[in-house]
């Protein structure tokens, strides 16, 4: 492991951050994710520099500074366009909400600064110049043993940051571990305080973990835990069977966040329960009715043998964009519950592709007809039988597209005038 620490590629910016701090008498570190990272031989995504350094000295250390969370100790220092966040070593006072500490105090020691992070694997630090590694915390052991374990008291960590426990269980999803009994065992008690987080920080963990190749496991932990009542009650409290194949359909699905979603929530709830749901988590307003719609649509598995005029009034609800999706969902159900039923929607799917292929008119605006020519064709004006009109002839394209012509349609129009007059 820490072969691939010393071979592992850091951009030349981020050394010559380090490398700057330390010509300036400091001492510095790279620290958290990145460390863990290396130590694997994973490319880490970014870099965090911790330093002994204040921000002020930071910022008299180089060109440009930007003051991104200063009153935390955090500056970010932009060399060649990339931009490198420095952080000074720092103790933390009492957590009085759950979520934030109510004092910061810089420190000199970084063993001190490893002492507030959340998890072992987290809390190492790592000097490229010198090829030194901090682990006051077993982090290196806890890598090679795949294992989750909180930095001293799990209870203590938790109670500071209702986050935390969701992130134990991202982590161990994520990466295929497990989480250390007594680190698992303070999640049950520390449930109230995971209650005081705000909901768009639990959705963001949620979602890692909902797209990870792990999903189910981690679904699966997240119920046997408590934290996925406290969010999604709706799944954790469904029938044990129920629950198991709603996890393992998510699995199936493509990971894309609304494909998984919904294929979790299909047999659970409704459409429009789903989509609350989306809303009640803070996903986009976009994304949470997607997940209604394809919630509410799933049940393919019901359709095989409707005809294509119920087919194309499908499409014309759900829209063409959005066929691959509610297919992805179908399919991850229906392998999951049913995997007998799976020929006949195979089936169901290709006549569904080539129904979109054939690009019927599924709207009032693909009408070879505009709301100008049914009122000029109905000697009208403005009215509410214009929209009874349109729904009429759309209805009937619906049922025959080739009926789809201008002509064709103002004769039918005249037809369904003289019907609703006699």
């Amino acid at each position: 492991m820490l072969a691939n620490l010393h071979n592992a590629d850091i951009p030349r910016p981020v050394l010559d951050v380090l490398r700057r701090l330390r010509e300036l008498g400091f001492a510095v570190f790279l620290v958290g994710g990145c460390v863990r990272d290396m130590v694997r031989g994973v490319p880490p995504k970014d870099f965090d520099v911790a330093t002994s350094a204040h921000p002020h000295e930071v910022q008299g250390g180089f060109k440009k500074v930007i003051p991104t969370g200063i009153q935390h100790g955090t500056v970010t220092v932009v060399i060649g366009g990339t931009h490198v966040e420095v952080t000074t070593f720092r103790s933390e006072g009492d957590y009085h909400d759950g979520r934030r500490p109510s004092t910061v105090t810089f420190e000199s020691d970084i063993t001190e600064d490893l002492s507030r992070r959340d998890f072992t694997i987290n809390a190492m630090a790592y000097d490229p110049l010198s090829r030194e590694l901090v682990d006051p915390f077993g982090g290196q052991t806890d890598l090679q043993a795949r294992l989750i374990r909180c930095v001293r008291d799990a209870h203590e960590r938790f109670s500071e940051d209702g986050l935390r426990p969701m992130r134990a269980v991202r982590f161990a999803a994520v990466l295929g571990f497990t989480i250390e009994p007594a680190t698992q065992a303070a999640i049950p008690p520390t449930l109230p305080v995971f209650r005081k987080v705000a909901l768009e920080r639990v959705r963001e963990e949620f979602v890692k973990l909902l797209l990870t190749p792990r999903a189910e496991f981690g679904l699966t932990l997240l119920a046997y835990t408590g934290l996925l009542d406290v969010f999604l009650p709706e799944l954790a409290r469904a029938e044990p069977e129920a629950a198991r194949q709603a996890r393992a359909a998510a699995q199936a699905a493509p990971a894309e966040v609304e494909i998984r979603l919904a294929a979790l929530l299909a047999d659970l709830v409704s459409g429009s329960q789903a989509k609350d749901i989306g809303v009640q988590l803070k996903f986009p307003t976009k994304v949470a009715e997607t997940v209604g719609l394809l919630v509410e649509h799933a049940r393919l598995e019901a359709r095989t043998e409707e005809g294509d005029p119920a087919l194309r009034r499908l499409l014309a609800k759900l829209g063409l964009g959005s066929l691959e999706s509610l297919l992805a969902v179908a399919h991850a159900r229906i392998q999951v519950r049913a995997p007998e039923r799976l020929p006949d929607f195979l089936r169901l799917q290709e006549r569904l592709r080539a129904l979109a292929a054939a690009k019927p008119p599924l709207s009032a605006k693909e009408l070879a007809l505009t709301g100008g020519d049914i009122m000029a064709t109905l000697g009208v004006g403005p009215s509410p039988i214009v929209g009874q009109a349109t729904r009429f002839l759309l209805d009937s394209v619906l049922d025959d597209p080739t009926l789809n012509q201008s002509e064709r349609l103002k004769e039918m129009l005249r037809t369904w005038q003289a019907g609703k007059g006699s």
